[in-house]
């Protein structure tokens, strides 16, 4: 059944528990010129309204490796009333250097900074992306103390050193992705045989047509296929997370190569941040899988401002480029270190599909929801492939104060989406939408900052 909600673009009235029902004030013209900031190998620039009230609410916004100095969330917030930093950690566009928990160190500093500001009483964390689980992480670890993440069942335990982090007052989740281990596993072609460039298995080959893939439209894989392929994933996974424990074990009694680190390079590993990028993931090819789409109904933030209820279906169009791609060294070839890998990228799974153990990372968006009980917003983009991913998020949350909503036809940065069933202008409003969503969803909890 649909159920239809009417909601004007500053005010949404949501018939659901914690769902917004207020407005706020009318955006600003502008932000202000933002300042830039140190924070030892880290950056920041803050962004305040140009005019209007002084700020009670900022926003913190990173992410592990991508630049995110003028991220959206700066740019458009503080046209909304409130205050935002957006930062770039020590690892920013090397994520062959990643040492995990020292991300955390970088929001500290960040969150440091907004809480000696005057006026600002309380911060909000925005995870979009690869923020997800870089915040979730720092938000569980603030929350609960190291034991969190020095829990014997990561395969990259924290060290000492993240004791007494400064805790944020809510996160905004918007498509935040469940995991860069996960990601990893996903983007893994099953195909590749024994690490071996171009050496591929045909049976597991997701760019097979006899696998069931369509290089001019949508795909069908068979319901064997699937659960053949997801398998080797994860077996192919976990067998580099055992080669790279054990060669950095190696390392560690004086018989590597090097004295401290060493590199991974992952064939067919997928590396969707070179230009176009690739992956091997069945979801980008058949776009009908369930990781594309909910399970219950949930609420969609349509471009005219109403909002529906129903199960969510992203409108993405099937990827026909990774083909071409996924056996290329720039385009398709993972390049990491033994410490990145297994601090950041490294999940253990039984299949890649629903069989992931999530908490055998620290870098998990979905172990760290588990420890958080702040209110936390989740924002999934309607034209992307972390629905699934998105809803999960909000299930496992222990947050007594938690809200789901999607963004039609927005994609994974918070444009409209340009090759689907309808042209992007039927998706127009799709960024203005969501940030007036986050506005009223903040305003409703910190109101003049309380």
């Amino acid at each position: 059944m649909r159920h239809f909600f009417r909601a004007s673009a500053l005010a949404f009235a949501l018939a659901t528990p914690g769902a917004v029902d207020c407005t706020y004030a009318q955006p600003a013209p502008s932000a202000s010129q933002p300042t830039y900031l140190t924070f030892g190998q880290a950056r920041g620039l803050y962004y305040r309204p140009a005019s209007g009230p002084a700020p009670h609410v900022a926003f913190l916004a990173i992410h592990r490796t991508a630049d995110y100095l003028q991220h959206a969330s700066c740019l458009e917030l503080p046209k909304r009333g409130y205050a935002a930093l957006c930062m770039n950690t020590r690892f920013t566009n090397s994520e062959f250097d990643v040492d995990w928990d020292r991300i955390a160190l970088d929001v500290k500093a960040g969150m440091e900074f907004l809480r000696k500001q005057p006026g600002i009483e309380k911060v909000v964390l925005f995870a979009h992306s690869g923020g997800g689980p870089s915040l979730s992480f720092y938000q569980a670890v603030a929350e609960n103390g190291v034991a969190y993440c020095q829990n014997p069942r990561r395969i990259w335990p924290c060290r000492d050193d993240l004791a007494g982090l400064p805790k944020a007052d809510a996160i905004v989740f918007a498509d935040a992705h469940p995991g860069p281990g996960v990601t990893t596993l996903r983007n893994l072609s099953a195909a590749v045989v024994d690490e071996t460039p171009g050496e591929i298995d045909p049976a597991l080959d997701p760019f097979n047509p006899a696998n069931g893939y369509n290089p001019d439209g949508q795909s069908h894989y068979s319901a064997d296929f699937q659960a053949r392929y997801y398998a080797a994933q994860s077996r192919r996974m976990n067998r580099l997370i055992d080669q790279s424990r054990d060669r950095l074990a190696a390392i560690r009694g004086g018989k590597g190569p090097y004295p401290d680190n060493d590199a991974l390079i992952i064939p067919g590993g997928g590396n969707p941040g070179a230009g176009p990028g690739a992956t091997s993931q069945l979801p980008s090819f058949q776009t009908d899988l369930p990781q594309r789409l909910t399970r219950a109904p949930r609420k969609l933030l349509r471009n005219d401002g109403s909002i529906t209820e129903d199960i969510v279906k992203s409108v993405g169009a099937p990827d026909h480029v990774s083909q071409k791609l996924i056996g290329g060294f720039d385009t398709g070839t993972k390049i990491l270190s033994l410490r990145s890998f297994l601090s950041t990228n490294a999940v253990y799974s039984m299949n890649s599909n629903d069989g992931i153990d999530y908490c055998s990372a620290n870098a998990s968006t979905i172990c760290a929801v588990h420890s958080i009980s702040v209110p936390i917003l989740v924002m999934g983009m309607g034209a992307h492939y972390f629905v699934r991913d998105s809803e999960i998020e909000y299930e496992q949350s222990a947050s007594a104060d938690k809200d789901l909503i999607f963004i039609e036809g927005a994609t994974h940065g918070f444009t409209p989406c340009g090759n689907c069933a309808l042209p992007a202008s039927a998706y127009a409003n799709v960024r203005k939408n969501m940030f007036d969503y986050v506005a009223a969803w903040t305003q409703k909890r910190f109101a003049n900052g309380r």
